[in-house]
């Protein structure tokens, strides 16, 4: 198992100084992160990989609201594989109507991606598990009109937030699911109660042995009442105990 981890949960730092901010990433351990709208920040950032020995497999930008071409050009300057949507309303996830059209618009961008070579994603909050439509979550019925082209990142902490056990949605989204969030807390929707991997209510090994078809398992905290690179740390050093590698 490998694990990259969110910047947005060092964004923070990574405004004020992003070549240092990679090199700490790089120090705690880590040989991948995922970037998020790095469209703007593409060149610095590739820099700061580089020296640090970093890759970016995958990566989030808002696909269905802004530039696709741009979106895929910076990534294909990070060497970013899968481009993941990470963010539709939750007014969004209520009807079929809606989640076919969600479904639609990211099949036409996957299309364009092929042309890049890169292949793209969705990712969750809680409202797309909290949504039951005719007894299923609103993102299985999405998963259900996805071209197979597009994969998900099921963001663990939330499906568990939106009332799912996450390891039987893992099992019902079967090998879609190709990147998680691994992430930790006492299952609330506030982000700032959010604790390092392992010091929370998430059973995280048994959600990591769900996921069969896994190319990595990317940490991230939304928020964190103390030192964010401490809980970062300890997350990293969680996860990397219970594994052969890390």
């Amino acid at each position: 198992m490998s694990y990259s981890v969110q910047l947005y949960t060092v964004r923070e730092a990574l405004e004020r100084d992003l070549p240092g901010t990679i090199r700490r990433l790089a120090d705690i351990g880590f040989t991948m992160v995922e970037p998020y709208r790095f469209v703007a920040k593409a060149a610095e950032l590739k820099e700061a990989l580089s020296e640090n020995n970093l890759r970016a497999p995958s990566g989030h930008a808002p696909l269905l609201s802004e530039d696709q071409d741009e979106i895929f050009a910076a990534a294909l300057e990070l060497g970013i594989g899968t481009v993941i949507d990470p963010h539709v309303p939750a007014g969004r996830w209520t009807t079929l109507e809606d989640i076919k059209d969600t479904a639609q618009q990211l099949n036409a961008a996957a299309a364009k991606a092929a042309g890049y070579g890169l292949r793209v994603g969705y990712h969750n909050h809680w409202w797309e598990v909290e949504s039951v439509i005719d007894g299923k979550t609103a993102l299985e019925h999405l998963a259900d009109n996805l071209d197979p082209a597009v994969v998900l990142e099921l963001d663990t902490y939330w499906a568990a937030v939106g009332g799912q056990n996450p390891t039987e949605l893992l099992a019902k989204l079967g090998h879609r699911v190709k990147f998680i969030h691994i992430k930790d807390g006492p299952l609330t929707p506030d982000p700032a109660n959010q604790v390092a991997v392992g010091d929370g209510r998430m059973a995280i090994w048994d959600v990591i042995g769900a996921a069969t078809s896994l190319e990595a398992g990317v940490i991230e905290l939304d928020a964190f009442q103390g030192d964010m690179f401490e809980a970062v740390q300890d997350s990293f050093n969680y996860l990397a105990s219970g594994t052969v590698s890390a």
